[in-house]
């Protein structure tokens, strides 16, 4: 599928995204440690969210949707799938399951499509190989298909090199199920909502988050299943960015509603913020998640040096490019090394498709170098990944642009072109 942006306009225009994937992934995995029924609103329903859904159901959870609210009753103990369980695009899905079924009895095969399964995953395999886990597949483990003999698990003390919301996530899964307490320690906080979600539901974490952010969690096993979650999930500040981006370069107003304003998710906003956008946070209101507006109005933007707080703002990178690429002076991104094993090598995709449309950019092992200029329109190779593909789309805004493999919009983001045609004049047209 090629997306082909004619142009934009200025505008001052609200935007409701879709509901946060990280937050929807959870509450369907979580669910199945609970006893009653959850009740889940605002879930996103996308391909790679339902494929989540799915596979609660096929370890043995009972789901309904009624369009409205999707209620998810846990069965009293999970079973062993009588098939393969696909995860689609989604390396949140396939990574946390993994945590969750080393510890449940049965024999599990996760797999992906064809862009997944290229992703590495031994980053979570080998650590739970230490704990007793037996975790098997392509490369040693590394790549998909993955099978899971899962059972009962020793407690651990793992010190995380990476800062992983991904890999923390399938070790406090993991640690929930173990003998004893178990410790785990990351470099650098990375997403929390899973220590959120998890304490909301009754389960027994410390959370010790040091002054250089460095994260200590002390995980109890479980006692009793969690209680369920009623919950509406807020809306997905990652989706929203690429319209903050969108009102920053093209001197608008974006009014974003109902979105999370956890400070592990809002970090692309204040570097945009930094950059000289005048962005405004209205808290509405704080119990799982902090939740409330975003205001973001354009103005001229500078150069910046991105190197801190990196697993905060990790997805939204290739968005804040589109910003570098129209700011005074040169911009450069280090510390990002794990954009390489994202949907795509983003750093690659960035920087290639930014020379296409006339901007002078250079790759750095763990990040880029972008110089302002005036963007021309170009045809950009997007990788099959959803995130440079709707980065480009924002950046066509200003020159047009002609976006191949486009389809993978539609399994992120699926409300993406609707609220598009809002600020830009596009069409969606059959692959070559």
């Amino acid at each position: 599928m090629r997306l082909i942006v004619k142009g934009g306009k200025r505008f001052e225009e609200e935007f409701v995204v879709d509901a946060d994937k990280s937050i929807s992934h959870r509450c369907a995995i979580f669910s199945l440690l609970t006893e009653g029924v959850n009740e889940i609103k605002n879930y996103l329903r996308a391909e790679d969210t339902l494929n989540s859904l799915e596979i609660a159901k096929a370890l043995g959870a009972e789901v309904k949707d009624d369009g409205n609210v999707i209620k998810i009753k846990a069965p009293k103990e999970l079973k062993e799938a009588d098939d393969i369980l696909y995860c689609g695009n989604s390396g949140t899905t396939i990574r946390i399951y993994m945590g969750l079924l080393a510890g449940i009895d049965g024999f599990f095969v996760l797999t992906g499509d064809e862009y997944l399964r290229r992703r590495p995953m031994k980053r979570v395999a080998e650590p739970l190989r230490k704990i007793g886990a037996k975790v098997d597949g392509r490369e040693n483990g590394n790549l998909a298909p993955l099978g899971i003999r899962g059972g009962k698990l020793k407690s651990f003390e793992y010190e995380s090199k990476i800062a992983s919301a991904q890999v923390k996530s399938a070790l406090i899964l993991a640690a929930l199920n173990a003998d004893k307490p178990s410790f785990y320690k990351e470099p650098f906080l990375s997403r929390d909502h899973t220590e959120r979600m998890l304490k909301g539901m009754g389960a027994d974490l410390d959370v010790n988050v040091n002054p250089d952010l460095t994260c200590e969690i002390t995980v109890y096993p479980l006692i009793k299943k969690l209680s369920p979650l009623k919950f509406e999930v807020p809306n997905d500040p990652s989706s929203a960015f690429f319209f903050a981006v969108a009102a920053a370069i093209t001197n608008s107003t974006a009014i974003i509603k109902n979105i999370t304003l956890n400070p592990t998710r809002i970090e692309a906003y204040k570097v945009l913020e930094k950059m000289g956008a005048e962005i405004e946070y209205l808290l509405k209101e704080d119990k799982y998640e902090p939740v409330g507006d975003i205001i973001v109005k354009g103005n001229k933007l500078k150069s910046i040096e991105v190197s801190e707080k990196i697993p905060w703002l990790i997805d939204e990178i290739p968005a804040l490019a589109m910003a570098m690429a129209v700011a005074e002076g040169k911009s450069i991104v280090k510390n990002a090394q794990e954009l390489r094993v994202k949907e795509s090598d983003r750093i690659k995709a960035v920087v290639e498709n930014l020379k296409k449309c006339g901007i002078e950019a250079r790759e750095l092992e763990d990040g880029f170098e972008i110089i302002g200029g005036v963007p021309k329109k170009a045809v950009i190779d997007s990788y099959g990944d959803h995130r440079i593909a709707m980065s480009f789309a924002v950046l066509g805004l200003l020159c047009g642009m002609d976006i191949q493999k486009a389809e993978s919009i539609y399994t992120s983001f699926p409300n993406f072109f609707k609220l598009f045609e809002k600020i830009a004049d596009f069409e969606v047209m059959d692959a070559d």
